[in-house]
């Protein structure tokens, strides 16, 4: 997703909408609402399924898939998924959505993710996760069975369907982001869907804004939730963007006006991920790391 995301936005000078404005918001949630679509119809086990991944990243396919996001006007919903294999932009939709509410459950933080680099320039970016917390314990060993199994879906056809032996499409996504072919960041966040949005947009305030790290981090944040979630029962919110109190002062309004539904995160909000990162200069040699405050988090030198 995140891979896909990155390849979409080359085509726009994000420098020139501003960090965070309108236009900005908007860019990046339509986004991310095609790139959930494709996950929809596309991700899955690749020993069970064909997972079109060299297409879904070709420079035709994304060109399409691009022109399906209008500068003023929110698609409905969940955007259709495209057809990689033939670099068509818009297909029919998966007949399986359904408008699913959230579930009310005990929320837990079972994520964590850690980074490293050495003085050698090695680089190490993990995002450890599986609860615990609503899972059986086998009786006389001690052992928590997996719950991950909670990310397929009982849902004949769909490209994550559960199968014998067949894996979940999972959520956690730990990076490490290249820079003239050599190391230059790891990233990871916990936080289910919200990992790659997250990410993302860190990503773009160093890369594209020339954040430092703990800068990057603490910008404030948003999330789109028009999309099934990946946890059962896939809990689908059409339209539903999720912004920072002190950013949707400034922007909710007209992010409405394009057909957002705008709902008001508290600020520094746990729901918005916890992210961590460092950056290696290659021509200082200096090494700058951040830790989310959104979290419990640490950076460490030494």
């Amino acid at each position: 997703m995140l891979a896909q995301a990155v390849a979409m936005l080359e085509g726009y000078d994000l420098k020139a909408l501003g960090h965070n404005s309108p236009a900005y918001v908007h860019l990046l949630t339509e986004t991310l609402k095609l790139v959930f679509a494709d996950r929809e119809r596309y991700y899955g086990d690749p020993e069970f399924v064909d997972v079109p991944m060299q297409g879904l990243l070709s420079q035709q396919y994304i060109e399409t898939r691009r022109q399906l996001i209008q500068p003023d006007k929110a698609h409905p919903g969940m955007p259709p998924a495209g057809d990689p294999w033939h670099g068509n932009g818009a297909v029919a939709s998966w007949p399986g959505l359904q408008l699913r509410p959230e579930p009310a459950t005990a929320e837990t933080l079972d994520t964590s993710y850690v980074c490293a680099v050495d003085r050698h320039g090695n680089i190490f970016s993990a995002t450890p996760s599986d609860g615990c917390m609503n899972a059986p314990v086998v009786p006389g060993i001690g052992v928590v069975v997996s719950t991950r199994g909670s990310q397929s879906w009982a849902v004949e056809g769909h490209a994550s369907a559960l199968a014998p032996g067949k894996r979940p499409r999972l959520t956690p996504c730990p990076a490490i982001v290249f820079k003239n072919g050599k190391p230059f960041m790891p990233l990871g966040t916990p936080g289910g869907d919200v990992q790659c949005q997250a990410m993302l947009q860190i990503f773009l305030n160093i890369a594209v804004f020339g954040m430092l790290p703990q800068a990057a981090i603490e910008a404030p944040r948003f999330s789109t939730y028009s999309y099934p979630g990946s946890f059962e029962p896939h809990a689908y919110h059409p339209d539903e963007l999720r912004i920072e109190e002190r950013l949707a002062a400034t922007v909710g309004r007209e992010l409405a006006s394009k057909g957002h539904k705008v709902v008001t995160w508290p600020d520094w909000t746990w729901k918005a991920g916890g992210i961590c990162t460092i950056t290696i200069n290659r021509e200082s040699g200096v090494l700058a790391a951040g830790a989310d405050p959104r979290r419990m988090g640490y950076a460490m030198g030494w």
